[in-house]
């Protein structure tokens, strides 16, 4: 059964928006931050509190299993050398989500995704 099991399709197919996902996810690893769609924001944000859970593990299934989902070592390497020791006391919530102003071009609402 799918209880409670709702993905955020973001009017893409399922490649398409795994690919935009992990290229969101991995630029908030390496760049700290990420400003993009309030609804693109919060599906970001899901695989990345993911993500980091994986890290405060630190077992190579886990390296795996994160490199499966960011395709790109360096992302992976300071996932678990430096975002996932930062937040090994915390049990969870390790990204905030803020609200910005609308984009000058379209303007669709904007939202920006950082660590806590």
């Amino acid at each position: 059964m799918r209880h409670r099991r709702k993905v955020a399709k973001l009017s893409m197919r399922s490649d398409r928006r795994r690919s935009v996902l992990s290229g969101q996810a991995k630029d908030l690893i390496l760049y700290g931050k990420v400003d993009t769609t309030p609804a693109r924001a919060r599906a970001t944000q899901a695989l990345a509190e993911r993500l980091v859970t994986w890290a405060r593990r630190g077992d190579q299934a886990a390296q795996r299993m994160a490199f499966s989902v960011l395709r790109d070592k360096e992302a992976t390497d300071k996932l678990f050398t430096e975002i996932g020791p930062r937040y090994r006391e915390r049990d969870g919530g390790y990204t905030r989500l803020l609200k910005l102003g609308p984009r000058h071009g379209d303007g669709a609402e904007m939202a920006r995704l950082t660590w806590v």
